[in-house]
C-alpha cells in the first residue's frame, strides 16, 4: 500500500490585506468566497504554491526549475522544455517534481497536431480560508505627493485610496504521496518548507501575513483520504482554535489516533488532550510535530 501523508495548517493570527493587485475604483481589494453562508476572505492555492516554490529555491540553493527574477519581475527558467522528464533516470528539479508542470506546444503545421509536456502535482494544496467572516474593513490610506514617479503627475496633492483588510488566521491543507516524486527526499523538503512559509499572496510591499502555522495537524497514513481538510475552528473570534470535527473522527474510528501528529497552540487545549488520549503524537511546538512525523515517514520508506 502507498504512505500518504496529509496536512491541515492555521496561521496566527494576524491583519491580512493579501490583495492580488485588483482594485475597485481606488479600494484594493480581498478576494473572497462564500463559506458555511458567510463571506470569508480567501488566498489560492496558485498564491501559496508560489511561495512554497521560493521557500524552495532558498533552501535548496537554486534546485529549482522556475525561479523569481525581482529586478525583471519575472520567471526564469533552467529547462523550459523539461527535458530531464523524458528518462527515467534524467535530472529533474524540486518544483517539478513537486509541483507538477505543463508545456503546450501548437502544431508546427497548419492542420497538424500540438503536443503536451505535462507531470500532475503530486504535492496538492487547498484554497486559504479564514477562520472568521470578513466583516468588511477598510482602511484610508494617502500616498504622499510623488510617493512615486507616476504619482507626480497628480500634483501636489496626496493620493487617497482605500485597503480591504481582514483580521483572522487563515487555514489550509495539502497532501502528498511519496513514492510519486522522482526523488522520495524532496518531500522532506517539501514539509520543512511549508512549514516556514512566509510571503503568501500579494501587497507585501505594504502588508506582512505571517504564513506559517501557529498549529497544525499531520497524518501519515495508508488510508488515501485526508478526512481532514478544515478541520480548524473558533469560538472567540479567533483568539483560541480548536479541531472539533477532527476529534470526532478519531473517536469514531475514521482517523487513526496513532496517525495524528499535532503541533503548536492547539496541543495545549481540548483537541490537543482529546487527540494524545487516542495515541495521537502531540508537541507544543510545529516544528517538533514535523520532526516527528518525519522520523515515522523516514521509518516507513525504511520498510518497504
Amino acid at each position: 500500500m502507498s504512505l500518504h501523508v496529509f496536512g491541515n495548517f492555521v496561521t496566527p493570527l494576524g491583519t491580512a490585506a493579501n490583495n492580488r493587485g485588483e482594485t475597485d475604483g481606488n479600494i484594493t481589494t480581498l478576494q473572497k468566497i462564500v463559506w458555511q453562508g458567510q463571506v470569508h476572505s480567501t488566498v489560492s492555492a496558485e498564491a501559496i504554491r508560489f511561495a512554497l516554490r521560493l521557500r524552495l529555491a532558498e533552501d535548496g540553493g537554486g534546485a529549482t526549475n522556475r525561479s523569481w527574477d525581482e529586478g525583471a519581475r519575472c520567471n526564469a527558467w533552467q529547462d523550459p522544455e523539461f527535458k530531464g522528464w523524458k528518462s527515467a533516470k534524467g535530472d529533474t528539479y524540486a518544483d517539478d517534481d513537486l509541483l507538477g508542470f505543463m508545456r503546450a506546444d501548437a502544431a508546427k503545421e497548419e492542420g497538424g497536431a500540438g503536443s503536451t509536456t505535462a507531470r500532475r502535482s503530486p504535492l496538492e494544496i487547498s484554497r486559504a480560508i479564514s477562520l472568521t467572516p470578513w466583516p468588511g474593513d477598510v482602511t484610508f490610506n494617502a500616498a504622499a505627493p510623488g510617493a512615486t514617479p507616476s504619482a507626480q503627475k497628480k500634483g501636489s496633492n496626496p493620493v487617497p485610496y482605500g485597503t480591504e483588510v481582514h483580521a483572522t488566521r487563515y487555514q489550509f491543507g495539502f497532501a502528498l504521496t511519496p513514492e510519486r516524486l522522482r526523488v522520495t527526499a524532496r518531500a522532506e523538503a517539501a514539509l520543512r518548507a511549508l512549514v516556514s512559509l512566509r510571503k503568501v499572496a500579494g501587497n507585501h510591499g505594504r502588508f506582512l501575513f505571517d504564513f506559517s502555522p501557529e498549529s497544525l495537524v499531520l497524518r501519515v497514513t495508508d488510508d488515501p483520504a485526508p478526512r481532514l481538510l478544515y478541520c480548524f475552528e473558533t469560538r472567540d473570534g479567533g483568539r483560541t482554535v480548536e479541531a472539533p470535527e477532527l476529534v470526532r473522527r478519531v473517536e469514531a474510528g475514521d482517523i487513526g489516533g496513532k496517525e495524528l501528529f499535532v503541533g503548536g497552540a492547539i496541543a495545549g487545549g481540548e483537541t490537543g488532550q482529546r487527540l494524545k488520549a487516542k495515541g495521537a503524537s502531540v508537541e507544543a511546538g510545529v516544528k517538533a510535530a514535523l520532526g516527528a512525523a518525519l522520523a515515522t515517514i523516514s521509518a516507513r520508506q525504511a520498510k518497504k
